[in-house]
């Protein structure tokens, strides 16, 4: 039988948080009327998640890393590996809620030129978290400068089925030949804003990403929340920059830098004081934002992860 769905799931470190995953992707594959695999990219761990990922009984094939790559680089070999007509591509820290399979291949198959379905996304302690935005600009950079990006620039809202510009990537099902058709991911991005590229040469391509409220999934965001290591506050900078002067111009990039760097600083001021508020690290964004070509991110910190240095 022919498989309809692959889910792709790509991991570095988080064997137990990747076991929970596996475990709702059996559930969701219990209820599916067609044939689907799972198929896990383990980025050179040493926790034992391979192992882990071969013996659970939902996965169909473990990829391993011997030595660690970017995530651009991952998802694209995952689902260059994969072979359904759908990839339900999955961080090792997103959770399915039942019948979001469903719901995302039904929207899909609905809308001919829909090459992206999005969850709704919950964080681990039930409460809702943005998900889907409009593709970054200067515009956006000067709303959300003033405190509207809630309302301006955030479109994960609504209780419909609705487009929008781009959504985060931690789970969402992908039309697997529109993805070869814009050439995979960009591996230059090698974490960060990478899914947003991916998306807006979909959208110059002629697709579009839709947002699929009825398909939700509880994202735990291991790697994004809480004391974040200075090397993913200087990739985050660097790759958002990049972004923008490869979909905009070199005066946009430095227009974007000086309006975040500002929200930024505003952040760092309100957080002196604050409960649960870090006012360095808001500060620490807003040196990385100004000078994104400066310090060392997480692709050096791979580098040295695999010489031996093991830090990452």
């Amino acid at each position: 039988m022919a498989v309809e769905v692959s889910f792709c799931v790509v991991n570095t470190e988080l064997r137990e948080l990747l076991l929970s995953g596996l475990d709702a992707i059996a559930g969701e594959q219990a209820t599916l009327p067609f044939a689907s695999e799972v198929i896990v990219l383990d980025n050179a761990s040493t926790d034992g998640s391979a192992g882990a990922a071969r013996r659970h009984p939902a996965v169909t094939e473990v990829l391993q890393r011997e030595q660690r790559r970017g995530w651009s680089e991952n998802v694209t070999t995952v689902l260059q590996r994969a072979r359904g007509r759908y990839c339900m591509l999955l961080n090792e820290d997103a959770e399915l809620h039942p019948g979001a399979v469903a719901a995302l291949h039904a929207a899909l198959a609905a809308d001919a030129r829909a090459a992206v379905a999005s969850t709704k996304l919950f964080r681990p302690d039930g409460t809702w978290q943005p998900s889907a935005w409009r593709f970054p600009s200067p515009w956006t950079a000067f709303v959300t400068a003033l405190w509207l990006h809630r309302r301006l620039v955030v479109q994960s809202r609504g209780t419909k089925t609705r487009r929008v510009d781009w959504a985060q990537s931690c789970a969402i099902l992908i039309r697997r030949p529109a993805a070869e058709e814009v050439g995979w991911w960009d591996a230059s991005f090698f974490v960060y804003s990478d899914e947003v590229d991916f998306q807006r040469r979909l959208a110059d391509a002629g697709w579009h990403t839709l947002y699929v409220p009825a398909a939700e999934a509880t994202h735990h965001e291991q790697l994004s929340t809480g004391a974040i290591p200075e090397r993913r506050i200087v990739e985050f900078s660097r790759n958002r920059d990049r972004y923008m002067r490869k979909h905009h111009s070199a005066f946009a990039a430095w227009l974007v830098r000086v309006m975040t760097a500002w929200t930024y600083a505003v952040r760092a001021v309100l957080a002196v004081g604050a409960p649960g508020h870090n006012p360095r690290r808001y500060w620490r964004h807003v040196t990385a934002t100004l000078f994104p070509s400066r310090g060392e991110g997480v692709r050096e910190a791979a580098y040295e992860y695999n010489r031996g240095g093991r830090h990452l």
